[in-house]
């Protein structure tokens, strides 16, 4: 029985699944959009919106709970001044996930997730 168990496992082991969300994270905070498999955007979606509201909430104690999952210091330091800045009036859905079609080379579904309100969104 599952119960209880959210998340997939991607066919990782944990500390390789870890590492590799906390790599998109950080990425996904520094471009503002990245392309990614179905599977894998719908779960960084959790981790990118929890940061964001970390950032908005900008006290040291939240600083310190980003930087255990964010790998920069230059994208934290975004994340807090102009990221915060500009969802500050925003309630939550930070992030947007767009079907972007098949992988060529294994047919893998792909997706584009994006922050919302972004520079690069109308690429």
């Amino acid at each position: 029985m599952r119960h209880r168990k959210s998340g997939s496992h991607l066919g990782r082991t944990s500390a390789h699944r870890k590492a590799m969300y906390r790599n998109m994270v950080t990425s996904i905070l520094d471009q503002e959009r990245i392309e990614t498999t179905d599977a894998k955007a719908k779960q960084i979606r959790r981790l990118v919106d929890r940061m964001i509201t970390l950032g908005k909430r900008g006290d040291l104690h939240a600083r310190r709970q980003a930087l255990a999952v964010i790998r920069s210091r230059d994208v934290t330091a975004k994340l807090f001044s102009e990221l915060a800045e500009r969802y500050k009036d925003r309630p939550g859905g930070y992030t947007r996930i767009m079907k972007s079609g098949p992988r060529a080379g294994d047919c893998a579904s792909m997706s584009i997730i994006e922050l919302v309100d972004s520079e690069v969104a109308g690429d």
